[in-house]
């Protein structure tokens, strides 16, 4: 009861926040609900003269439902479906995760830039914007401010891309007949799941393939979503040993990112039924929650993040992104042609 009487305010005011955000969301897919809600966060923490009696209900939200969304999220992914067409995308997966993750660290140690952005622009580069920020950030325990920073970076490669690479795709030769070429090239090279739909829905309809481009891009896009696993976990790994390393007394139970073992579990349950015979649209209602539930995050983010120290500081973590971005697109379309995809 005391934690209601604390926290219910500030859960309304992100809930407030996120309904309108979610709508403006689906009504334009290119920018997508959580930037949306975030940039309504920022502007409106600038008008309250007094945020206390928000405050333990904006930490909740920014903290645990942000868990609970990546939770959720594990019920969009039938583990046997992405096993069985995504193995032909795995190897430019690995090899574009890679090269976000190298050109992060290598720009993080050359450019001075804070380790916990580097991280999450990493990250969140590599493998599924908003969703791998949102299981990165309680693992590395990076504060609203970094993963502001982090979302706002990943969402404006994020537009550049869903817009530019139907043209590009064309200029370079992919195939107009089949969508499997700029699927694989959408779901590879583009990180946020509204502007891979964007890009693969843009040229389903330049070219006439109903939705061959989109279901790809789709799948491929869900088992880069898999990667969240593994690097949570080395990430938990390393932040344990290095505060070992300080003589701090911690375990690896203090650390260990418990939400994804229920993502985990949310991906089992929903092959093991799917396998069943059970449709897959009962679970779309806890997708699209999930979805909710990230852009109610986004909004307590957003009321706890100075705007205008994010601009003055932008400057180099938008560079990184920029890296990233060209080198995921420049290996993905690499990888393709070795591969004989395009």
């Amino acid at each position: 009861m005391d934690f209601i009487r604390k926290s219910w305010k500030g859960i309304l005011l992100c809930l407030c926040i996120a309904v309108p955000s979610w709508l403006l969301g689906k009504c334009f897919p290119i920018i997508g609900g959580p930037v949306i809600a975030i940039l309504a966060g920022m502007v409106l923490t600038q008008l309250l003269k007094d945020k206390s009696v928000f405050e333990a209900g904006i930490k909740f939200t920014s903290k645990k439902i942000l868990q609970y969304a990546v939770i959720l999220l594990g019920f969009g992914l039938n583990l046997q479906v992405i096993l069985q067409t995504g193995k032909q995308s795995l190897p430019i997966i690995i090899s574009t995760i890679a090269t976000s993750l190298i050109i992060a660290y290598v720009l993080h140690r050359t450019m001075h830039i804070p380790g916990k952005i580097s991280t999450l622009v990493g990250v969140g580069s590599s493998i599924c914007g908003g969703s791998a920020i949102a299981a990165t950030a309680p693992v590395i325990d990076a504060d609203d401010e970094e993963v502001a920073q982090a979302i706002s970076v990943i969402f404006f490669f994020n537009v550049l891309a869903a817009i530019l690479f139907p043209t590009m795709g064309a200029m370079l030769g992919f195939d107009t007949t089949s969508g499997e070429a700029f699927g694989v090239f959408a779901g590879t090279a583009v990180n946020d799941t509204s502007s891979v739909t964007a890009a693969a829905s843009t040229w389903d309809s330049m070219y006439g393939l109903g939705s061959a481009t989109l279901d790809k891009a789709v799948t491929v896009k869900l088992t880069r979503t898999l990667a969240i696993i593994p690097i949570t976990l080395v990430l938990a790994f390393l932040r344990t040993r290095k505060e070992r390393g300080n003589d701090t007394k911690v375990s690896l139970r203090q650390v260990f990112p418990f939400f994804i073992l229920f993502f985990i579990g949310a991906s089992v349950i929903t092959t093991v039924a799917t396998s069943m015979g059970v449709s897959g649209e009962v679970f779309t209602p806890l997708k699209e929650l999930s979805k909710f539930f990230i852009v109610m995050a986004m909004a307590a983010i957003g009321l706890n993040t100075n705007i205008v120290k994010l601009v003055k500081t932008g400057g180099k973590p938008i560079l990184m992104g920029l890296a990233c971005w060209l080198g995921i697109t420049a290996v993905s379309l690499l990888m393709q042609h070795l591969l004989g995809i395009w």
